[in-house]
């Protein structure tokens, strides 16, 4: 016996609400998790906290949530894939905290390790490192970074079983898995759920004991930009 996590969008929809703070996975548009976005976009939630690689899109992913004023702020390494965000921030429309690609990764992936904050050398001795504790250690200087973590996570994987062990597709795992550890609750969009014991325990990236339900995929990413499935 055992929990089907495999529930509808508009479901899952239920643990987000204003205020939260979300993790989106995605690099660029690549991994990200189209479908729950896109239902998103029909939700009544306002004043979230986004932390995501990026921004999405300008008026794709996360950019139609963007577009409709429901980020508050944004914490990404990559904002001018979207257009969109220095228009919002310049008429202060969002806030923005940007932090190097390496650093947000690490970030995470100490938020779900139970790390409250790491020493690195990126970025001592420029405007990011404003506001935080500098050390000196064996002759070197590095600034504090904090740990960052979630309310809910959204993240992208190829395939799921029913238990929620997830398998990513290639680069489109980038920032899902780390993710996926650090939220109180995790959400895994995916293109395919099949059986519990269809999958090798090899080839699974994120065990079910961090995921709590998983949705099917109803948009997708192609050669000729987003567009619906199924």
């Amino acid at each position: 016996m055992y929990i089907d996590k495999q529930i509808s969008i508009s479901d899952a929809l239920a643990h987000i609400q204003s205020g939260q703070t979300i993790m989106v996975g995605g690099f660029g548009l690549i991994g990200s998790p189209l479908s729950v976005i896109q239902h998103l976009t029909e939700h009544d939630v306002n004043e979230l906290t986004v932390i995501s690689n990026n921004v999405g899109e300008a008026g794709k992913g996360l950019g139609l949530l963007l577009r409709q004023g429901k980020i508050k702020k944004a914490i990404g390494s990559y904002f001018t894939s979207n257009r969109d965000v220095a228009k919002f921030y310049n008429e202060g429309k969002i806030e923005l905290e940007l932090l190097p690609q390496g650093t947000l990764s690490e970030a995470i992936r100490a938020g779900g390790a139970g790390i409250g904050g790491f020493y690195t050398k990126t970025a001592v001795g420029t405007d990011l490192a404003k506001g935080k504790e500098i050390k000196e250690m064996k002759g070197e200087t590095y600034l504090l970074q904090e740990s960052l973590t979630a309310d809910v996570a959204i993240v992208k994987a190829w395939k799921a079983d029913r238990l929620g062990n997830l398998v990513y597709y290639k680069t489109a795992q980038n920032f899902n898995p780390n993710m996926a550890t650090a939220a109180s609750f995790v959400i895994a969009e995916v293109d395919e759920i099949v059986e519990v014991g269809e999958l090798s325990p090899e080839e699974i990236i994120t065990p079910h004991l961090f995921v709590d339900a998983i949705v099917k995929s109803e948009w997708a990413l192609t050669k000729e930009g987003v567009r619906q499935i199924g």
